[in-house]
């Protein structure tokens, strides 16, 4: 049976309960041990899919097609392996277990309750995600606050998992704040305390603290956390602020973070080979001469977890190449106000990410023709590849009122137009999701990238290119190089005669990792790098 490491945090959120979990997969797996990680979500939402990306960052796909929360697309970066819909909990699908339970009789006339019949779900999930993947290992990020009345059903469940698989086998890391007060000069360990009392409340003691932090802990607050939070000094850790995420994992190995779990858990493994990790921070710190800024136009860019894994794929693109990466956040609606022109023109190159809704849409629009008519390196995902098809069809084929269905209703010209099985359906989990393949035309763009003529790649859209267009638009010049092997979804799009030029209807970025970039994000890179090379040097 699999061992449990649970992530907990205290304090505030946002602490990075997500890149802990990730990291520590990371070093267990390093250490030649089968790993995988679930996040349980305390929101009554069945699944993140119909929440705003102001409130909830990005959505993040599945191979299987889950929309989960974001963390689990940290997880597959940071421990390589692709998860699925059991990776991820929310309080909406257990209650809904529950009841569907209920409703068939299957608890016999018992009055159902939180305990024992929601932490039996919960507790059910846990175990049953460990069993799946064959895990020797299986990490647990609670997410959430301790003390938040939507916790209390997990952190009681974990609790209880203590006495159900034995307390050898199960380790609590708890992850919280340090504040530093500038008025005084001191860090502060007492949200830290109080956190911890919080949970020993409820039942539950850390067996480690990893602490959030700007700056280095003193040994003064290490041990005054060691002492009122009654944990040894050496399982008191800290996580600073770092600018490359990739650096956390580093870090807590070099405090001992995975011998800790490990001692914990009666279990032994070889030392990690972290090289590759290492190189990789040492890239990202490297000061170039070369810098490549990439324009990301989206219209949620005040909250750029929205771009969460559009962000990390283009990290990813640069890495081996000598020239760092600018990633420049433009609004679409600036581009709407002031002009591609004015707002792009010294970018290298441009993507153009997914989204939902007509707001911005022009500002899209423009951004691509200066693209196509500049020269520009252009990636499109998903929306944004509508829209280089909306704007093709404006200006090169003839059509001036071509728009999306999704936002018109009177154009003569729908080429993005909904595809018939979403008719009339309800909006949550009902898109067309998760992995599908795709066929490569030849002696194309996407099959010089991919060099492959079968691929597979995730999906989350409800509109697709208007086949009854694709001829007039395939003669003026926009080329399909890739569809669904039935020919009958158009899955890319390129043009011919241009540096890079190319979108798809597909979200590439889910399944970009660190050590292999995606084939469209290092094209993107490469692409944009070239064009900042030719440009005239000051």
């Amino acid at each position: 049976m699999s061992r449990f490491v649970f992530i907990t945090g205290g304090v505030l959120s946002s602490l990075g309960k997500g890149i802990t979990a990730s990291s520590l997969g990371m070093l267990l797996k390093a250490r030649g041990l089968n790993v995988t990680i679930m996040k349980c979500d305390p929101y009554l939402n069945v699944d993140p899919g119909t929440m705003s990306p102001y409130q909830h960052g990005e959505v993040f796909v599945t191979e299987d097609g889950a929309e989960t929360d974001l963390d689990l697309g940290h997880y597959e970066r940071f421990i390589d392996t692709n998860l699925t819909r059991y990776n991820s909990v929310t309080t909406g699908q257990i209650y809904s277990t529950v009841i569907a339970k209920e409703r068939r009789g299957d608890y016999l006339g018992a009055t159902v309750q939180v305990i024992p019949h929601i932490t039996n779900c919960i507790k059910e999930s846990i175990v049953r995600v460990g069993n799946i993947n064959d895990a020797e290992v299986t990490i647990v990020e609670v997410g959430g606050t301790v003390g938040d009345i939507e916790s209390l059903p997990y952190l009681e469940a974990i609790r209880q998992m203590r006495g159900d698989v034995g307390r050898d086998n199960v380790c609590y890391i708890h992850v919280t704040y340090i504040p530093f007060s500038r008025t005084i000069g001191e860090m502060k360990s007492k949200p830290t305390q109080h956190s911890v009392k919080e949970m020993r409340a409820i039942g539950l003691a850390p067996d480690l603290i990893v602490c959030r932090t700007s700056r280095s802990l003193t040994r003064e607050v290490r041990d005054k956390i060691s002492l009122f939070c009654d944990i040894d000094p050496e399982c008191v850790l800290e996580a600073r602020d770092v600018e490359c995420i990739y650096e956390i994992p580093i870090e807590l190995e070099r405090q001992g973070l995975a011998e800790s779990v490990l001692k914990r858990l009666n279990m032994q493994a070889p030392a990690p080979d972290l090289e590759y990790q290492k190189q990789i921070v040492k890239n990202f710190r490297t000061n170039h001469t070369d810098k490549v800024r990439i324009g990301v136009i989206g219209k949620y860019i005040k909250v750029q977890d929205a771009y969460l894994s559009i962000m990390e794929s283009l990290n990813h693109s640069s890495i081996g190449h000598n020239a760092n990466l600018e990633i420049v956040w433009v609004a679409s609606e600036q581009i709407e106000r002031e002009g591609a022109e004015a707002v792009i023109k010294d970018l290298d190159g441009v993507l153009v990410p997914g989204g939902f809704g007509d707001r911005g849409i022009e500002g899209k629009i423009m951004a691509i023709k200066y693209c196509r008519e500049n020269q520009m390196p252009f990636l499109g995902i998903c929306l944004g590849m509508q829209c280089a098809v909306i704007e093709f069809a404006r200006n090169q084929a003839e059509m001036p009122d071509a728009h999306s269905g999704e936002f018109s209703t009177t154009t003569g010209h729908p080429v993005i137009s909904l595809m018939p099985d979403q008719s009339g359906v309800v909006k949550g989990g009902t898109m067309r999701l998760g992995a599908y393949p795709c066929r490569i035309t030849e002696d194309t763009l996407a099959a010089r990238l991919y060099n492959s003529s079968l691929i597979y790649e995730r999906h989350r859209h409800r509109f697709e290119v208007n086949n009854e267009f694709r001829a007039r638009l395939a003669r003026k010049g926009l080329v399909i190089s890739g569809t669904s092997p039935d020919q009958q979804l158009v899955e890319i799009v390129e043009l011919p005669n241009h540096p890079f030029f190319i979108g798809c209807q597909f979200h590439p970025e889910f399944k970009s990792r660190i050590n292999r970039p995606h084939p469209l994000f290092a094209g993107l890179f490469v692409a944009a790098h070239a064009r900042m090379k030719a440009k005239p040097q000051p």
